[in-house]
Formats: C-alpha cells, structure tokens, sequence
C-alpha cells in the first residue's frame, strides 16, 4: 500500500551510514586502531583488509571452538574454509592454489574474452524505478522529417571540428619536432616541452567536449522526445549474480526502493518491462561497473530494447545509490581493525549467505553460532551486537508481528540499561534505530486495520471491510511505543491518540471516495436519471452501514484489552466517523435532494437513523457536529408532508377525475379506490419515519384527515343533482333527522348513481378506512407516554363525519320510497287496513293489498339492481321497518276498535312475505338469519295483536 511505501522511503531517507565508532571499540575495550573504520553493511561495502581481518578472526575462532569439541565449527573449517573465503569475498586476496588458479583463468577464457578478474566489492545497490517512457509511435501531428536533425546545425557542427582539429594538429606537429616523450623529473617538476605537450592535449579535450555537448543539446532540442504513453507499468529487477526466483517486482513511479548486494563490479543489474496487462515490453541492462565509475546518488535513463531483435523500444529512468569501498580506494590497507568493525564484517556475511530480507530476518544454522561466538570471544558487547543486528533489521522491517516482536525482544535489553553504560556508538546507533521504529510503529497504528500478515509488506494491497479482530502486529507495536516513550506522560498519552485518529481519518476518506461523486457540481445526470439517483442512494446506506462496521470492529478491539486504558478508541474513532459522515449525508442530501420518503430514501433513512441508534446502544458519546438522524431529514419530511397533502387535495378536485360511465367491479366510483391507494401507499412510506420519530404522526393524521374530508366533499359535488331530492325532504334537527312532508306527485326512483354513491361510501366505511385507522393504532403503539393528544382523533371526527351522512342519506331513501306507497289510493296500507269492515275474509284483503305488493316487489327489485349487498339488506329492512311504522300508529290511534285487527295481522303477514322472500330471491345464501328476522316495529305490531309482546332488541340496522 502507499503507506508502506511512504514508510520506506522515508526510512531511506533518514538512514543515514550508521558506522562504528572510530573513537574505540564496543564493551569498553579499548582500540588499537587510530584511522577512520570503514561503513557498514547497512551503508556502504567493506575494504578486503577488513574482510580479510574478519575472516582471519573466524578462522581462529572455528579451531578455538572445535578444539572444545564445537559440533558447529568444522563445517566452517572443511574444504579450507571454503564457505568463509566465499562469505566475506577472501577468494581474491588470498593465496590460490595453481589448480584454482587454473580452473578459474579457464572460466575467464570461456567469457567474453574478459583478460582481467573483475574488483570483488561487497556493498549495496539501492534502486527505485522513477519513470518508464516507450517510444513505439511517433507523436500525433508529427511527421517522420521533422524527426531528421537539422542539415545546417549538422554542417556547422562539423565545421567547428574541422577548425580544432586543424588548430591542434599544427600545434602539437611542432611539440612533436622536438622529438622529446614527456616524462616526470625526479624532483617532481616538468619540462617546458611536456608543459605544451599536457596542454595541448588538454585544450584538444575540453574543445572538443564541448562542440559535442552543443551539438548533442542541438540535437535533442530539434528532435521529437520520447511520446508519455499513459501505461502503467511494471518492472521486474535482478542481479545477473542471483536466479531467477529472486526477481524483485516494482510498479514504475511508485517510490519504492529495493536493496540489492551486487557479486562485484562485473554484475550486471537487469531490468524487465511489462505493460498493466502483463506483456513483454523489453528490458534493460545497467552494468554495476559503470555505475560503481560515479558512486553516489544518479538519476539516469537507461536504454530498453526488445529481445531478441535487440530493438530500441524505449527508456526506463533509474534512481541508483550504490556505496562501495575497493581496496585501491581503502584508506586502512593493512592497520588494525576493531572488533566492532570485524564483527559487523562477519554479520554481514552472515545474512548475505542465509539471505537475509524483509520476512526473513533470523540467522539460523551454524553462521548463528558463529556470529554469537564472534561477540563473545572477541568482546563485542551485547548492547553493540543486538544495536548492530537491529540497524539491519530496521532497513528492512516490515508492520508485522515477527518483525516487531523481533525488534523488541532486541531493543529491551538496550533500552533497559542506563544510558551512561553505553558507548557513544552505542548511543548513536540507538537514537538512529529508535527513529526508525518510531516510523514504523506509526505505520502500525495509522493503518492498524489495514495490516496483512500474509503478505511481504504486511500492509494489505487493496482496501477491505474491517475485520473485528486486532491485527497481530498491534500488540508487539504498543510495547515498542510503552518502550521507546513515557506512556504515563500526557504528551506519550495524546501522541498515541493522535496516531489512531489518523488512521480514523484514513478510513472515513478511503469509505468517502465511494460517494464523491454524488456530491460534485456535476451531479444533473444523477438527479434526472431514476436509476442513477437509486444507486446513489444505495451507496450512501452502504456508507452508513461501513461506517458503523467501523465503529463496531473498534469496540471489538477494545474489548480484547490490547490498548491501553487511556484509550478509548470507540469514542476517538466514532467521533471523527460520525462528524465526517454527517458532513457527506448533509452534503449530499443538498447535491441529491430526496423528493418523497420512497424507497431507497426510506432505506437511507433507516440505515442513519439505526447509526445513532447503535452509537448510543453501544455508549457511544455524542459529538458536535456527528450523526443526527432527525436533524439531517426534518426539513425533508415535513415538505413532503405538506407537499402529499397538496397533491393529493389536487387530486380531489372534481375537474381532475375521470368519473366511470360504466358499471365498476364494487359498483362503486373508482375515484374512492385511486384515493384510498394512494393514501396507503403514503402510509407505507412514512412507515419507516413514523416508527423512528412518532412525533410526525400527527402531522401526518392531519394531512390524511383533510384529503378524507375532501374526499367525502367531492362525492357530495359530484352526486349533487340525485341527492338534492333526499336533502330536500331532510331537515336537520339536534341529532334526530325527521321527514319534511311534502305534496309530491312524481314517486321517487332509486337511479343507479345514487346506487354508486351510497355503495361507494358503504365501501368507505366497511373496506377501506379501518385499513388507514389499523395503522394510525399501529403507530399510537410508537408514542412514548403520557402524551396529550392521542393519535387517531382526526380521523376519527371523519368516521363520525362520514356514518352521519350515510346514514342520513340512507334513512332518507327510506323516507321517499315510504312516501311512495302514500301517493296513491290503492297502496295506502293505512287505508287498506282502515277501509277493512268487520267480517272481512282474509282473501279479500290480500286482493285489496295487491297493488301495494306489486309496488314493494317491483321497489326491492330495483333496490337490488343499484345497491350492492349490505346496502340492499340495510335498505330493505328499513323500507320494511316504515311499512311496520305505518301499521303501529295507525293501531296505536285507534286502540278501542278492534274490528282492523284482523286486517293489520293480514297485512302485516303479507309485509313479512314480501321483504323476506324478496331479499332470499335475491341474495339466497348470502342472507344470515338475522337479515329475515322481522325489524322492530313489525315485532311491536305482532306483540300488540297477538297481546304477547316479545321484546326483541334488533333493531341496530343502520351505522
């Protein structure tokens, strides 16, 4: 990850040449040499007397130890040392026998006719790839003569030659009459001819490089450069010296650098490009000895070509820094060398042969041993040899728990022994190495839940969802942190906190980079596109819900009492998650304005409102500025609220409705059911608000409240001309409706609006209102208590509002067909019963009360063909209780003359029959037994008739 490679070049960078300490040796021990000892490992190669010391001393070391019967020391000494001479490059500087000197000049021969043994040099090639350009097509625009060097620049230039080339000719033609080779006086001095001879030569030179340069730069400057090809590419490193399963693979451009420890100056470092997709680009050589000609930092190109057609494809620029200390160049050629300089040669060796690298950092084996026996039999102190050991270790640490472990098990000792006990090398080495481990003890707990112990680096590649679980690497990082500070000082204390905010901070943009695009300034497409807008909605609820992994992986971290108690870190986590995703929802919320609680707005409101939720479940401390649900939606839902209410009172009107001209399923108004659904679909929505924040019901109940009224007020438009007759004939009294009696000559007809009408408010009131007042109860449940104003209120002063009308309507359709029955002679019951005389036979007044019978079947059929089922029985049974009404005052009135009785029982019978047999005819099974039980007022005829009252108390017809 970048961190990790941020990590290393800074290390890099610091690092500076750890060396020993020229002022004595470790331990204590005093030393016998008085000239500069030579770089590290770490820094730079080692001279071949200092190699050569060191192996000497390994030498005698292995036959100290194995004449103490060392089970270890002889596999050091068998084949004349053979390992150690490799180890420390001894080959070149000791005697050969005539056999290996044979076998090695034939070895030589069979090369590339290589005449001189390559400078063996111990040292180290640190190597970043910086750029790779390929030049496989020329610039668009371009054409291939304007990639020719300009012929005049080109003729002058050899013009310019020519002129010094003739100046310098004729000058040293007269040197050379005086027929004298330049040679150096014994005093040191020179002679006039070798003076002109040297600065002839001299100016020839520096003439001549310098035409060559202004012709070079002329050239380049009219040329066309290499074109950028925006590719990423790879590049895979390796010595020549090591196999191929060594291969180091580095992304162009990205700052990391790798230590490689060249065989000597004839290795060669080679380079292979790939492309992203993994195709062979070409490959570079950069030859170490043309390197090891300038030493230091170079930032050179280096030539690609394709093999094997040996193609010049492009270039590949290199940041190099190579150290390395030849014998010619070596200041100490025979001297005495410290122990610590010895040591640190056989250390060196040591880690090269077990090829010491990142997740590989311990010696084992018999090199081990060695290295431990070295610091003991020569006195190297420990504090030196772990300090030693560490600096090593430290170029190469990666954020894992063995490195770490490894890096305290070695730094406690050290830092455990006061400070005046340790030689100034030692404390030098210690400030140096306890900078590095700060380093990358902050990697740890800036990247503490992106660290991976599988792989090389130990820092994940890509981005993952939070695991619950510590990484390893945190504990051992804590104990170098309690180590290396006062974890009981204020400034330790916050420091830390500081390290895991940063890491919080990290996180929170890593999960934001998902969702910057919704809260750009170019956001038009999203808001038009309904698919666009869903996923962007979708990715903000997967924002919430990472966030609160987040913070839910913390508590786990912290429960398993890894850090320290000082550190809170749910709370100094969640405080910087919460305020940064309250800023991105707010944010977003204004890029993206939601228009209505649909679905995946109800979904992001859910999955917030559950984040401030969880963060108090969990204890969470509240911040300024953090998630709160209701503060980020309040101004949205209550302009939805009102905005529903509006559209849907808009969509009341009369003049919006498309009133049917055919019968409906319900025979009912199709308005009623688009209302209603619309009305349940609002409730749906809201759902999600209302269980979260009840205090919106009321709100809500009010809106929904007035889209009922007005609905209930555009059926009364709308079905105004059928109901003028009904409101004519009805005056409102206190609570009772009584009939207005009025001339009517026209008989009232029940028309198949008015069937609409009613069986439209009967379903109002049957079907589809309970839906809307069940959930209003559902949400009443929501409401903490002791609240004021229950919920349901408003709807319900509609229900009464409605039943009152109903039944209003319902009784004055009872009226008018009563009325009917009044208009003429013949079907007066009260007449028929009264014009009756004493002695009549039942059979006649059957035949007298036909009329009025034909008129009650005739009105029951047509009450059948407009009304749907509970309307009809509910109309019938009230149409047969004023028949009853009829028949009761007019005996009440006359209850001395007994001589109607007969007649009343009559017609009574007759008035039964009809209303029971004709609602069977028509509904059959659907009718219950109570719908053919006799109304109230027929039960009070009977009983006053038969003088055996039987009080039945069914007479609950209507709503």
């Amino acid at each position: 990850m970048d961190e990790a490679k941020a990590y290393k070049t800074a290390v890099a960078g610091s690092a500076k040449d750890g060396q020993s300490d020229p002022s004595g040796r470790a331990g204590g021990v005093p030393s016998n040499s008085s000239s500069a000892l030579f770089p590290t490992y770490h820094a730079s190669g080692r001279g071949s007397w200092h190699c050569f010391v060191a192996y000497e001393a390994c030498v005698r070391l292995c036959l100290h130890s194995w004449a103490k019967g060392c089970h270890e020391a002889p596999s050091f000494l068998d084949n004349e040392c053979a390992s150690l001479r490799d180890a420390f490059g001894a080959r070149q500087v000791l005697l050969q026998s005539e056999e290996e000197l044979l076998r090695k000049r034939s070895l030589e021969l069979v090369g590339e006719g290589a005449s001189m043994k390559p400078k063996k040099t111990l040292g180290k090639l640190k190597v970043q790839v910086r750029k790779v350009k390929m030049a496989l097509d020329p610039p668009t625009g371009c054409s291939f003569s304007a990639l020719k060097p300009p012929k005049v620049k080109l003729e002058a230039i050899r013009a310019q030659l020519s002129n010094v080339k003739s100046t310098i000719s004729s000058e040293w033609g007269a040197i050379r009459k005086v027929r004298v080779a330049p040679r150096i006086p014994p005093n040191g001095s020179l002679s006039h001819q070798s003076l002109a001879y040297l600065h002839a030569g001299t100016r020839y030179v520096k003439d001549v490089s310098g035409i060559l340069k202004l012709g070079v730069t002329t050239l380049r400057s009219s040329s066309t450069s290499y074109e950028v090809v925006p590719e990423t590419y790879f590049c895979s490193l390796r010595l020549k010296s090591l196999p191929e399963e060594d291969t180091v693979k580095i992304q162009a451009g990205s700052a990391e650098t790798h230590l490689f420890l060249p065989e000597g100056l004839g290795d060669d470092l080679i380079v292979e490009v790939r492309d992203s997709k993994g195709n062979y680009c070409g490959r570079a050589v950069a030859q170490v000895a043309d390197i090891a000609d300038d030493p230091g930092d170079k930032l050179r190109w280096w030539s690609i070509y394709h093999e094997p057609e040996h193609e010049l494809v492009g270039r590949v620029q290199l940041y190099i820094n190579y150290s390395t200390s030849p014998d010619e160049n070596s200041n100490t050629k025979c001297g005495p060398v410290a122990e610590t300089v010895a040591y640190d040669s056989v250390l060196e060796a040591a880690m090269k042969v077990q090829q010491f690298q990142q997740r590989n950092l311990l010696l084992h084996g018999g090199w081990k041993w060695l290295v431990t026996e070295f610091a003991s039999y020569y006195g190297v102190s420990d504090a030196y040899s772990r300090l030693r050991y560490l600096t090593y270790v430290m170029d190469v640490a990666t954020p894992t728990a063995d490195c770490l472990t490894l890096v305290y098990d070695l730094l406690l000792p050290v830092v455990s022994k006061p400070k005046n006990t340790l030689s100034h090398q030692e404390n030098r080495i210690l400030g140096e190495v306890s900078e590095k481990i700060e380093l990358i003890v902050a990697l740890v707990f800036e990247n503490y839940k992106s660290l991976d112990e599988s792989l090389p680096s130990g820092m994940a590649d890509v981005f993952k969802p939070a695991t619950r679980v510590a990484a390893p690497a945190l504990s051992p990082a804590l104990k170098l942190y309690s180590l290396l500070n006062d974890i009981l000082s204020p400034e330790a204390q916050l420091k830390l906190c500081r390290y895991f905010q940063i890491a919080a901070k990290k996180r929170s943009r890593r999960h934001l980079a998902e969702t910057d695009e919704f809260v750009s300034n170019n956001n038009d497409n999203i808001v038009m596109d309904p698919m666009a807008c869903y996923t962007a909605y979708q990715k903000m609820v997967s924002l919430c819900s990472n966030i609160r992994n987040e913070v839910r992986s913390d508590i786990e971290i912290n429960n398993q009492n890894i850090l320290p108690s000082f550190l809170d870190l749910p709370n100094l986590s969640s405080a910087i998650y919460s305020a940064e995703l309250c800023s991105r929802l707010r944010a977003f919320l204004v890029a993206c304005p939601p228009t209505g609680p649909s679905s995946p707005v109800a979904e992001l409101i859910v999955a917030t409102a559950d984040v401030q939720k969880d963060f108090s479940a969990w204890n969470i401390s509240p911040v300024k500025g953090g998630v709160d649900a209701k503060e980020l939606f309040h101004p949205y839902i209550t302009l939805w609220i009102k905005e529903k209410r509006l559209a849907l009172l808009e969509f009341c009107k009369p003049d919006k409705i498309k009133w049917p001209c055919v019968d409906t399923q319900h025979s009912t108004t199709p308005f009623v059911d688009d209302i209603y659904d619309r009305l349940k679909e609002t409730l749906v929505e809201y759902d999600a608000v209302i269980r979260r924040w009840p205090e919106y019901l009321f709100s809500l109940e009010t809106a929904i409240a007035d889209v009922e009224k007005a609905v209930i007020e555009t059926l009364d438009r709308q079905y105004a001309d059928v109901l003028a007759p009904l409101k004519e004939n009805i005056v409102k009294l206190g609570l009772k409706y009584v009939q207005k009696i009025k001339g009517t000559v026209c008989p009232f007809a029940v028309c198949k609006e008015l069937g609409i009408l009613l069986n439209s408010m009967k379903r109002m009131l049957d079907v589809l209102r309970p839906q809307i007042e069940l959930q209003f109860k559902s949400w009443g449940s929501c409401l903490p208590d002791g609240g004021h104003v229950a919920p349901g209120e408003r709807i319900s002063e509609i229900t009464v509002m409605l039943r009152t009308k109903f039944r209003g309507y319902m009784q004055a359709i009872m009226d008018k067909l009563a009325e009917n029955t009044r208009l003429h002679s013949p079907t007066k019951l009260k007449k028929i019963i009264q014009d009756t005389k004493e002695g009549t036979q039942e059979s006649d007044v059957r035949v007298r009360i036909q009329p009025l019978k034909d008129l009650l079947d005739n009105a029951i059929e047509q009450l059948h063909m407009v009304f749907e089922t509970q309307v009809f029985i509910i109309i019938c049974r009230g149409f047969w209780d004023r028949m009853g009404q009829d028949v009761l005052k007019f005996l009440e009135e006359r209850k001395d003359n007994r001589s109607w009785y007969k007649a009343s029982r009559v017609a009574v019978s007759i008035l039964d029959d009809i209303f029971a047999s004709g609602m069977q005819k028509y509904l059959g099974n659907a009718l219950q037994e109570k719908d053919l039980e006799p109304p109230r007022s027929v039960a009070d005829v009977r009983s006053m008739l038969c003088k055996d009252a039987v009080n039945n108390d069914d007479n609950n017809y209507f709503y």
